[in-house]
């Protein structure tokens, strides 16, 4: 018998994606993606994470699974939990919920990996902004990522209201067209703010820039090539976003299996190499500064 929770729930429709779109403008948007029972679990599940990052302190690695963890005003908190989907097992399920697979098979086929797994937290005010940058500069090194304007895409899922006022992403459409634009990444893109000179450099100017403006429950995807960044969270409420990078398995060395054939692939008993590099040598818990 289901249960009273799930007889709740309506039945979610088939995802699509406006392939049009997205081949054009470089992202697309799916409303309603998961519903508001399932985003309640999510949102659950985050907040579970996020009281673990604090009593940790700082940042904490086992293995794949690692808490950013800053402090602001000599006050600890989690800018981003990578991997989380290792001991939460409620994410574990979201990112392995088959309507990814059908989502992501016109785009990218049904043998699919996972390179990205995590859960960002963008506190009122906090030091969460995000430069301006390609995730295509975050591949490497190179020979194990390949094809990544055809065979990559990523997505975030707002579990919280995202968008302008609570430091939402912000995209500039049709930039992934150009490829690898050589963005400068001396500093890093977390915890840097957006600078309208890093926009000019690529030929680009805040004229540019849409707002990525979504509900909760509502996912995007964007190619790795487009230009994006996100700002201050100016809101009264932490704004969480759950991201999930999808490759087709054949373009990719690295990476987690998620799905084959469409099908979903539970995670094995060891870790795979992802990009944490020293995951054989120093697999075991510790705080990477020790």
């Amino acid at each position: 018998m289901r249960s009273s929770q799930a007889m709740r729930r309506s039945e979610p429709r088939s995802p699509s994606v406006d392939l049009a779109a997205y081949g054009r403008d470089g992202y697309a948007i799916v409303r309603g993606f998961f519903d508001a029972c399932e985003i309640a679990e999510m949102a659950a599940a985050a907040d579970q994470l996020y009281a673990e990052g604090l009593k940790h302190g700082r940042c904490f690695r086992h293995g794949n699974l690692f808490y950013n963890v800053a402090r602001g005003s000599g006050e600890a908190f989690v800018r981003m939990v990578q991997w989380p989907s290792y001991h939460q097992p409620v994410l574990n399920r979201a990112r392995l919920n088959p309507r990814f697979a059908e989502l992501l098979d016109p785009l990218i086929g049904g043998n699919l990996k996972q390179i990205i797994n995590q859960v960002h937290w963008k506190a009122p005010g906090s030091l969460g902004d995000f430069a301006w940058h390609q995730d295509s500069r975050s591949r490497r090194p190179p020979p194990a990522y390949r094809n990544l304007a055809s065979a990559y895409v990523q997505t975030g899922l707002a579990i919280d209201p995202h968008g302008p006022n609570s430091g939402g992403m912000r995209f500039i459409p049709r930039s992934h067209l150009r490829g690898d634009l050589h963005m400068d990444c001396s500093a890093h893109s977390l915890g840097t703010a957006m600078n309208d000179k890093g926009l000019e450099a690529i030929g680009f100017s805040n004229a540019d820039v849409v707002d990525l403006i979504l509900d909760p429950g509502d996912l995007a995807l964007w190619s790795p090539y487009l230009v994006h960044g996100s700002g201050t969270n100016r809101s009264s409420h932490k704004r969480r976003f759950y991201i999930n990078g999808y490759v087709r398995a054949g373009d990719c060395d690295r990476g987690e299996w998620a799905f084959r054939d469409g099908r979903p692939v539970a995670l094995g008993s060891k870790p795979a190499l992802v990009h944490y590099e020293e995951l054989r040598d120093r697999p075991e818990p510790h705080y990477p500064e020790a």
